[in-house]
């Protein structure tokens, strides 16, 4: 076996590789740009290699100087993560030059597969049904313009040599397939050092539904079931399953023997995974072939027990696979979430800073249960603006669908992460959907349901009285210490009542408390009651609460007078006052937020990529104003009513923090 290989990537895939590597004796180099100096992967790994600045352009996508960093450590073998180097085969090939096993598929089949122009032929002459669209090489924005009238509207716009979401977008008519084309391609060339665009008809409510298959170089090619990755905003999966809800036996046989012989017609080895459409009737499209790990591997990992990773590196090393298709059985149900540092509350919009608190749920591996969290961050770590938003891939099992969700939420409401952006809400949200936890779902699904973006979670009367009632018992607790610091008599300690007014977005909930050694019993204005249990104590920002004997896990955070209380995706700030307090705060005036309405405010940290307008331009409502690119992707800013530009502060190439002003308007 190997006895050291060096991960061509960084984040939680670099650490994810670095576990299986540890647990076969098989010592590890990481590779870090500059701004990656600190980062977990570095500490994790046996060894580290600087390869220069932050932007991968400059660092990890750089041939060159990932190969410096093989010759310096002697690495025996590559596992290039996915995403960077991971299929391309110009990599491939300069690490067979120096006789570097390279822990993916040969160069050939990176180019006849990786590359989704190239791989769509070869699936049509196969007989394997596409998509329509049109796979030749697009010249600009008036050939993307043309050929998209000729697929017809909405088309989706694609990298060639893309994945995870980049250089990826949907066009409904010819401004979007012009602006949507010069986006593609600059994200495509900025990520993959590649700008080639191909364009096919999207196809709408979809279900996008993969196939894991693993082959090595003595013939041997079988598939692992399917994963379900329907759940997407802006094609990038945000949460993903295994198996799929939706396909049968038959279905899943076909799509896993067709993937099995795509695979083997180019004479692929290692892990990789074919891509399908498939819509209501159960009919499904080939879409792509990724020819590297997939972000959702652990879920495949869950249901069949097979570590992708461990395969990967045997079949790199020669040996034949000691599975057979008829060893792969799917054992219960696997969930994974994709933790992202993201708003979204400010429509998605990329968050870096300072992780001032990072602390996930405890791993539990047992009969009926698994929780499991990849990462690449730790505590007191930076987000940085030069790569993928992802923070983690919180995934969970169970012995079905329904209780691999329960444990999901339970870890989601478990998750502690403080001081930037996160989407932890709205995937908490997205489980407690009623189409979800139905399996009734479609690409679409945040588009038709999240239409006007997500503001959060609105609880239900019984819930939010629960929570009210949690507060109430545990401010109690709290005053109660407060009353008790050192120094003070106990005869001059302030008596702490049993009456309170717990107060809530304009909503008054006067409560009594009788309290025990046990709990306490919180009695409401209309006579019903919760008994409140814990042993939470004032300062902890996670409280186990039993409400009623039914377990809560709460995100807590004292504010004054009262808690920031979350859960499941919702938000609540609980003040709790006694009697005479809630009747002087219904006297203290509301702070009136600034009008920013004239305003162009920067919503992420960024660089300004282009300025579309100049002072004293009219624009119209929609009209391209600015475009700001971080984290890899391209965002274009929009005028919200026709106006006039009247100032603008900033240009092209300036870098902005988050509500930078980047013009002014009438």
């Amino acid at each position: 076996m190997f006895k050291k290989i060096l991960i061509a990537n960084r984040g939680e895939i670099a650490c994810r590789v670095i576990k299986t590597a540890r647990k076969m004796g098989i010592a590890t180099v990481a590779i870090y740009s500059d701004a990656d100096r600190n980062a977990l992967h570095v500490k994790m790994a046996d060894e580290a290699v600087h390869i220069g600045p932050a932007p991968a352009n400059q660092s990890y996508i750089v041939i060159d100087k990932v190969m410096d960093a093989i010759r310096q450590t002697g690495a025996e073998a590559v596992h290039p993560g996915y995403g960077f180097l991971s299929e391309n085969k110009l990599f491939a090939e300069a690490l067979a030059a120096e006789g570097v096993a390279f822990i993916g598929p040969p160069a050939g089949a990176i180019e006849a597969m990786g590359d989704k122009i190239t791989s769509k032929k070869l699936a049509q002459e196969a007989n394997v049904s596409t998509v329509p669209g049109y796979m030749g090489l697009i010249e600009d924005a008036d050939d993307a313009v043309k050929i998209s009238n000729q697929v017809g509207y909405p088309v989706m716009i694609k990298a060639s040599a893309g994945g995870g979401g980049k250089g990826m977008r949907i066009a409904w008519n010819d401004t979007e397939a012009r602006e949507g084309f010069q986006s593609s391609k600059n994200e495509a060339a900025n990520s993959f050092g590649d700008d080639r665009i191909f364009i096919e008809k999207f196809v709408t409510q979809p279900r996008h539904i993969e196939i894991q298959v693993l082959a090595d170089a003595h013939g041997n090619t079988l598939y692992l079931g399917e994963r379900e990755c329907s759940i997407q905003r802006r094609n990038q999966k945000v949460i993903e399953e295994a198996p799929s809800p939706f396909l049968d036996e038959a279905t899943r046989k076909a799509m896993g023997e067709q993937s099995c012989a795509l695979a083997a017609a180019v004479g692929y080895t290692s892990a990789g995974t074919v891509e399908f459409i498939v819509d209501g009737d159960r009919n499904f499209y080939f879409l792509e072939m990724n020819t590297r790990l997939q972000v959702e591997h652990p879920v495949t990992e869950l249901i069949t027990g097979v570590d992708l990773v461990e395969q990967m590196i045997r079949v790199a090393y020669g040996e034949a696979l000691t599975l057979k298709q008829e060893d792969i059985k799917l054992n219960g149900w696997a969930m994974e979430s994709r933790l992202y540092a993201e708003d979204p509350y400010r429509n998605f919009l990329p968050s870096i800073g300072r992780l001032q608190t990072y602390r996930p749920p405890l791993e539990v591996a047992e009969e009926t249960r698994v929780v499991r969290n990849d990462t690449g961050v730790f505590e007191g770590g930076e987000i940085s603006m030069y790569y993928d938003p992802m923070i983690a891939k919180l995934c969970t099992w169970g012995p079905d669908r329904a209780t691999a969700i329960e444990h999901m939420r339970n870890a989601l409401d478990g998750f502690e992460m403080e001081g930037i952006g996160h989407n932890l809400p709205f995937l908490a949200a997205v489980y407690d959907h009623e189409k979800f936890t139905s399996g009734n779902i479609t690409t679409a699904f945040i588009e038709e349901e999240y239409p006007d973006g997500f503001e959060g979670v609105t609880l239900a009367e019984a819930d939010l009285k629960r929570l009210a009632a949690s507060a109430a018992a545990m401010y109690r607790v709290a005053e109660i210490r407060r009353t008790r610091v050192s120094g003070r008599m106990d005869n001059h300690e302030r008596k702490v009542g049993q009456d309170w007014v717990v107060v809530t977005g304009g909503t008054e909930m006067p409560v009594h408390i009788d309290a025990d050694q046990a709990g306490a019993s919180v009695r409401f204005d209309d006579g019903s009651t919760h008994r409140i249990e814990s042993t939470w104590t004032p300062g902890d920002t996670l409280a186990e609460v039993f409400v009623d004997g039914a377990p809560m896990l709460i995100k807590m955070n004292k504010v004054t007078a009262g808690f920031r209380m979350r859960w499941r995706g919702a938000e609540v700030i609980l003040k709790c006052y006694t009697p005479r307090q809630a009747e002087l705060a219904r006297l203290m005036p509301e702070k009136v937020a600034p009008d920013t309405s004239k305003l162009l405010l920067c919503p992420m940290p960024g660089l300004i990529v282009k300025v579309d307008v100049a002072v004293g331009d009219e624009v119209q409502e929609g009209q391209a104003l600015c475009t700001v690119e971080a984290m890899k992707m391209e965002n274009i800013l929009r005028a919200e009513k026709t106006t006039k530009i009247t100032k603008i502060n900033a240009a092209a190439g300036d870098n902005l923090a988050v509500d930078d002003i980047i013009m002014e308007f009438e």
